[in-house]
Order: structure tokens, then sequence, then C-alpha cells
């Protein structure tokens, strides 16, 4: 059985305890590896590291270039190691080969390799003033970045955080989640290989939440940026206010996926169960509210239904498998429980929403794709974030009712619209209150562009500039140019 070490101080070591715990397979419910599991004075050695490291600049004194080997080097790694990597996200979380082989492991390590190249973002940026003066503003480190990453896509969101943070110059403490955090611990040592120098990058994985918190309490980390679900990131935002803590909060979800009349009605059915069945449903972008215009109502349906009733449930290692297990007993637990509350508010269950019958599903944590019709938006399944693959299907019979429909959410991370006519198409999206639009497509995320949300999904963003400079602060030096050099303010008084 595999088990994995902590990396603090570039070492890779077991817990001060010498605990471990265990990871569950989700598709077997046997145990697949152990994990060490950190004590406060684990992540207090780490902080204190990635402090060091900071303070004494031997990472962010390093030119860019230099920096960006150093990932460059990860990438490498990461697709040196591309098949274990994703044989032990299938096996930790019960994502399938498909999903892990071709968008998590070669996602994770496009972004490490693009965020070494970065070099015109951080440079000197000169202001054009119409004064004697030269204005320049300059991109510094921050220094310390305290990190947390959920279990749904811990390879993609550790290269997320890690990389651009490291790039800017920061040294980091990552968190991954005690509920999926094999992969990342592999990660660490890719990164402890990659001869990072010592402190630069920690990873310390945990089950015990007060450990977890003193990223967010301790004075010595200078900024955090969290994932996960938004209850968490408010009690986040209470703990960094201790001591002014700059954040990037990327939080809940329930994402409106607005199909209109004029759509090409094979490619939204595709793309509906692409936003709400990858993963398993297990996605704070996922599409789970299907907006859907009442002229191709029963149509879309129908043929939606087929499909998902069609969708082979099982291991999520095994190659032909569409749909695998969820992360847990437990979590199918919860899942069921918003299904039953769906039913009792009047919604229809059309489709799913049991646990599989057969001796193959005994030991896994499996539950069927549901879809509900005839829903209304004020009800829990249209409102609460379910986590789970679970469709709610809403009725329209106008652009500007499926607008009303589609922002009427405290969340607003993502949303699809469908439509042949572009124009329509561009005219909504602007009109819809998150942070990404996607229009006949769905899931597109690139190192280029932005990726974050409105209202209680948070705010700060990952990838691209704005993500980048998430990591950065601002200086601006201002040099007199004054002829002779005797400046206005030399003879004030």
């Amino acid at each position: 059985m595999n088990k994995f070490l902590l990396y603090i101080n570039g070492e890779l070591v077991s817990s001060q305890s010498g605990g471990f715990f265990d990871s569950l397979n989700p598709s077997t419910g046997e145990v697949y590896c152990q994990i060490a599991d950190a004590n406060q004075e684990d992540m207090s050695s780490a902080i204190k590291a990635a402090r060091k490291a900071f303070d004494s600049g031997i990472w962010s004194e390093l030119s860019l270039e230099a920096r960006g080997r150093y990932l460059k080097r990860i990438a490498d790694l990461i697709r040196e190691n591309a098949k274990e990597l994703a044989d032990i996200e299938c096996k930790d979380i019960g994502k399938t080969t498909k999903q892990t082989t071709f968008i998590d492991v070669p996602t994770a390590a496009d972004t490490f390799e693009y965020f070494s190249k970065i070099e015109e973002a951080l440079s000197d940026k000169e202001n054009k003033i119409d004064h004697p003066v030269k204005s320049v503003i300059v991109r510094d480190p921050i220094g310390v970045v305290g990190c947390t990453i959920p279990w749904n896509y811990p390879l993609i969101m550790a290269a997320w955080k890690i990389a651009p943070a490291l790039i800017a110059g920061n040294t980091v403490v990552l968190k991954p989640s005690s509920q999926g955090c094999a992969s990342v611990m592999k990660l660490a040592e890719m990164a402890k290989k990659a001869e990072l120098p010592e402190g630069v990058l920690n990873i310390v994985a945990t089950k015990d939440h007060d450990v977890a918190g003193m990223l967010a309490s301790s004075p010595d980390v200078d900024k955090f940026s969290f994932t996960g679900g938004t209850k968490t990131g408010q009690d986040v935002m209470r703990q960094a206010a201790s001591n002014t803590k700059r954040l990037t909060l990327e939080l809940g979800g329930k994402s409106p996926n607005i199909v209109l009349e004029d759509c090409d009605i094979e490619a939204a059915i595709g793309g509906t169960m692409s936003a709400i069945f990858m993963n398993q449903g297990q996605m704070c972008t996922a599409g789970s509210r299907l907006i859907l215009s009442d002229k191709i109502y029963d149509e879309f349906l129908e043929k939606l239904v087929v499909k998902t009733k069609a969708l082979k449930i099982g291991d999520a290692i095994d190659y032909s498998t569409d749909f695998g297990p969820l992360i847990s007993k437990r979590h199918v637990d919860s899942v069921l429980a918003f299904i039953e509350k769906g039913v009792k508010e009047g919604a229809k269950l059309i489709c799913g929403g049991k646990v599989p019958e057969g001796d193959e599903y005994k030991g896994g944590a499996y539950l069927e794709p549901a879809i509900f019709a005839d829903v209304y938006n004020s009800m829990t399944i249209a409102q609460e974030e379910i986590f789970g693959p679970v469709l709610s299907v809403i009725k329209f019979s106008s652009e500007e009712e499926a607008i009303k429909i589609a922002n009427d959410s405290k969340y607003g991370l993502a949303a699809c619209v469908w439509t042949k006519d572009e124009k329509k198409a561009n005219s909504v999206a602007r009109k819809l209150h998150c942070g990404t639009v996607w229009v006949n497509t769905y899931g597109g995320f690139y190192n280029e562009a932005p990726f974050g949300g409105y209202k209680q999904s948070g705010f700060g963003r990952e990838l691209g500039l704005e993500g980048l400079l998430e990591y950065t602060q601002c200086k601006h030096i201002c040099t007199d140019k004054t002829p002779g050099g005797k400046p206005l303010v030399s003879s004030w008084f």
C-alpha cells in the first residue's frame, strides 16, 4: 500500500505524531493508500520554512527565467508520471480514467509550463505622466502564500495556485483536502525531485480542521487563496480579518445552463450532460439548473433522459465507465437527502436518483444521475449547491424570463448559453451576473483567461493576467526629473 509523506522545508517527512489517515477508493470502498496526518507542529514548521525562505530572498531574488526553469521541470515530471497520476486520481476520488488521463493530468502540466514562461506581466511598467518625473510600476511578491484546495480537482487546483504564486516570487504552503489528496502528495515528491530550494513549496495534509485553520489565522502567512464551500469561505474571512490578510476565495455555485429554442439541440443535450454529469456533478461550476425554452421542453427532455439512462455506471478505473462513484457514501447520503427534498417540494423525478442495484456497486459510493422536471427556481434543489449529479429543469417562455431566473441565485460563478444566434448569445451573456459564461460549450478553462465568481461565489481570480496579479503587490516608484534637480517641493518652505 502506498504511503505518502508531508513535504516540508524541502524534505519528505512523516508527521511529528507519526499518524496516518486512510484514503478509501470510492469505487470499491477499500483502503487505497495512507497519508501522513499533520498536526499543529507540522503546520507551524511548514509556515516557518516558507517564511524563512521568502525572507532570505533565495526565491524572490531569483530571475523570472530561473524560477521558470523550476516550474518547467515540475511540468515535465508530471508528464513523465502521467499514467501513475491518472490512476491515483481515479482510485483516490472516483474520477473516471478518461477524465484524469485527458483532462486533469495534462491540464496540471500545462499550467506549470504556461506560468514558467510569464515575463511581460511581471515586468516593470513606466507610466506616461505630463510632469518632470519618471513613474514606474513594480510588481513585488506578497510573501508567504497559504492555499487550500478541495477534493474534486486536486491536481488541477494545486497547479492553479502553486504555479502563479511561485513564478511571482512567493513561497507557498498548500493544504489539500484530506478526502482527495493522494495526487497532490505525489506532486510533492515531484517538487522534491525538481530540487526546489528549501521551504519554497510546502505541502501538508491533515484531517484536523484546527491545523488547516492556521493558514488563515497565522500572521506569518501574507495571503490565503481558498477554494471550497461558501460557508467555509466565510469562516476563512473571519479568521483572516485578525491580521488583514489578503484573500482569494473561489466558493460555491449553482450555475444556470440556458437553452434557447434556436439552439443545436443535439449539441445542447451533450453539453448539458457534460455540465452536470462530468465528475459525477461534483463541480463548483456544475450546470445544475437547466433553464429550458418551453418551445423545445418536451423534445429536449425526452432525448436527455434517454441518453442519461444509457450512461454506464461503474468503477472509475475501467476505461468503459461513463459515470463513476461519488467521493464517499456519506456524500451519497447528502445528495439523496436533497433528492428527497426535491420530491417533497413537488418537483418530478423523471430519471435516476437512486443507488444502483447489483453486487458490483455494493462496496462503492454509487448513485444514478438524477433529472428533475417541473422545477421552480424557489425550490431547494434549484437554490442550494448539491455538489452531485442532480439536474433541476426549469421552463421559461421568454429570453427576459430566462435571464431573470438565471440571476435569481445567491451564487454567480458560471453559466452556459445555447443558441445559434451569436448576437443574441452575447446579449444574454452580458446580462448574466457571473464570472464566466460559456456559449455553445461548457467547461473551457484556459491559462490565459481568468476564472472566479460574483456574489457568494467569492472574489478574486485564478489564471490569466488577473489571477497572476492576485499573487503580487503593486509598488509605485516616482523619481524626479526636474531640470537642475530642484522640484517645487524642495522649495515649498
